[in-house]
């Protein structure tokens, strides 16, 4: 056995009796949904009328075959345990999900692939990638390779008593934290996360402050990713950041440095409330009929590399939860990556890229238009 996997023992524990943690929903998997397949994801989807003037349509009849542009965000999901069960989670993370953790050899493969990538950016996620056993590994090898490192964070997970000094070793290392937070006010978040989410986010947030965090230092950013709670676009991601930092600041006392605006994605747990409200028809359509030209050129897939979780690799994180893998000549596995080869490959669009282009675009980096 190895030392991660004793580690992830334990950390299932910790899960399993923690109770300050709000966790709004149950995973995919552990109801049985058959959305739980990414295939039946996909099924889904493509059997959605979609139609501009009278004719069927699909992702590429807008944008023709994307290319990429130049390697500069190596994304790594390093598996889908969570604290934390929201509601709109692309992802289907939760307590429940050891069976999709990283391996340890996995994670020496990719610490390899990062010392040998171009790109300028880690950008590490989840789940809540902070529980994996080998997490600050992962983060000291690419701060010692010289890549600007990204926690993708969900706030609630840095109060575990885990990770008590988590925020003052990633301040020593300059990695930036980039907070999920639904919204500024406490029902929107709540509705989305659990009751007492909104709370626990705001008291990770003072910490972080506290640690020099969102205070316009550029060793110690804070950014706060936001997203719609029900079927519709997200707003301006400017408008919203004024709004944002007004609000916080003057109820809550805390502070931030950017913000990132998102739709959600039509997958996962976010694709079965479609369903079950009866929203996924309209929701697509609104999609399409919301397309923006201007988006296209700013898409994650096009400038970031996307590691799941068994090494696999694809075009974005939407793609890896859809198990639309790359398409390179050695295969989409993270021992054969060679960067020459990830420029001269096509995207690989399905019907749910058309949330990553409506209205102001969407993608890991906030709205692309």
């Amino acid at each position: 056995m190895s030392v991660a996997t004793a580690t992830l023992q334990s950390v299932a524990e910790d899960l399993t009796n923690d109770r300050r943690t709000p966790r709004a929903d149950k995973t995919l998997r552990r109801r049985c949904s058959p959305l739980s397949s990414t295939a039946q994801q996909l099924r889904v989807l493509a059997a959605v009328p979609l139609d501009e003037h009278s004719a069927s349509i699909e992702f590429e009849t807008l944008t023709g075959k994307l290319r990429p542009a130049e390697l500069e965000v190596f994304q790594v999901n390093l598996g889908k345990l969570c604290n934390m069960t929201c509601r709109h989670c692309h992802v289907d993370a939760g307590p429940d999900r050891l069976d999709a953790v990283m391996s340890d050899e996995i994670i020496d493969q990719v610490i390899a692939a990062i010392g040998r990538t171009r790109a300028h950016t880690v950008d590490i996620t989840g789940g809540a990638p902070e529980l994996h056993p080998r997490f600050r590994n992962l983060v000291e090898a690419a701060v010692a390779a010289g890549k600007h490192v990204m926690d993708r964070c969900n706030l609630t997970v840095l109060l575990l008593p885990r990770n008590k000094g988590l925020i003052d070793w990633f301040a020593e290392r300059k990695v930036e934290v980039v907070g999920s937070l639904p919204h500024f006010r406490r029902p929107n978040t709540d509705a989305q996360r659990g009751e007492g989410a909104f709370d626990r986010s705001i008291e990770a947030m003072r910490l972080l402050n506290a640690a020099g965090y969102g205070r316009g230092a550029p060793g110690r950013r804070l950014t706060l990713v936001s997203n719609p709670a029900g079927a519709f676009l997200g707003a301006s991601q400017a408008t919203a950041e004024r709004e944002w930092r007004q609000s916080l600041e003057r109820e809550h006392g805390v502070t931030f440095d950017r913000l990132f605006v998102l739709n959600n994605m039509p997958i996962s747990r976010f694709l079965d409330w479609l369903q079950r409200s009866g929203n996924l028809e309209a929701y697509m359509q609104k999609l399409v009929q919301a397309f923006n030209p201007a988006a296209v050129a700013g898409l994650m897939c096009r400038n970031t590399l996307s590691v799941g979780w068994d090494g696999r690799l694809y075009d974005c994180d939407f793609n890896q939860m859809l198990d639309l893998e790359i398409a390179l000549p050695d295969g989409p596995h993270i021992s054969k990556f060679d960067e020459a080869s990830w420029h001269a490959r096509p995207i690989v669009t399905a019907r749910h890229c058309f949330g990553c282009t409506a209205g102001a675009g969407s993608s890991c980096g906030g709205q692309t238009a």
